[in-house]
């Protein structure tokens, strides 16, 4: 899994049956200190994410699926879950 603020939404008028009526966002990695690093990249929203919040995804098609409810979907990232505090601590 990894780290990444939403920074936009897409909208279609079709989708794959898979998708189930998710929201696919544009999602940018960041690292435990909050900085971007400019890979973005298109996930499928399952848990009801917004612009701006830090979420983890997942980037593998069986957890994809896992997460959808079905097998062999096509979808490669998938947002899992919304952050709502980050601490980190560093060692020495």
């Amino acid at each position: 899994m990894e780290l990444a603020v939403v920074i936009g939404n897409i909208t279609s008028t079709i989708y794959h049956p898979a998708y189930k009526s998710c929201k696919l966002m544009l999602v940018e990695n960041i690292n435990p200190d909050m900085e971007q690093n400019g890979n973005i990249t298109v996930a499928v929203d399952s848990v009801d994410a917004g612009i701006g919040d830090v979420v983890l995804v997942a980037r593998e098609g069986k957890t994809a699926g896992d997460v959808l409810g079905q097998k062999q979907v096509p979808v490669r990232s998938v947002i899992v879950g919304v952050v709502d505090h980050l601490s980190v601590t560093k060692s020495r």
